[in-house]
């Protein structure tokens, strides 16, 4: 079992940046990619990004693509999101996943294994 914590969600205008985290405490050497989606209200939880966990090779949607970063540090098991240039429709609950397995559309939502508890990422105008 691989637990997820996400922290760094909160409240920011419009142009500013937040960067969110994703721990991994514990075994995780069964992980092959962490990714993360989110969540507004009223609407189906939507792909954001994902990173491979050994190559680091990344994959971002388009809504996000060169405002949003995907890292990770392998020392700390711990993936980054940082988000720049953001905008009130960046609003929504940000959830970090991570799958075992490789070769998946890991833009669908029901090919991830395990998932965090979600932050709250707040944009205003």
């Amino acid at each position: 079992q691989v637990q997820l914590v996400e922290s760094g969600g909160g409240l920011v205008q419009a142009g500013g940046s937040l960067r969110l985290s994703c721990a991994a405490p514990g075994r995780t050497f069964s992980v092959v990619a962490v990714g993360w989606f989110r969540q507004a209200p009223g609407r189906e939880r939507e792909f954001v990004t994902f990173i491979n966990w050994s190559g680091g090779s990344t994959t971002y949607a388009d809504s996000v693509k060169g405002r949003f970063t995907i890292s990770r540090d392998n020392a700390k098991n711990t993936v980054h999101l940082q988000m720049t240039s953001l905008k009130p429709e960046d609003t929504a609950v940000y959830y970090c996943a991570a799958t075992k397995y490789y070769n998946r559309n890991y833009l669908n939502t029901t090919n991830w294994d395990y998932w965090g508890q979600g932050t709250q990422v707040t944009v205003s105008s």
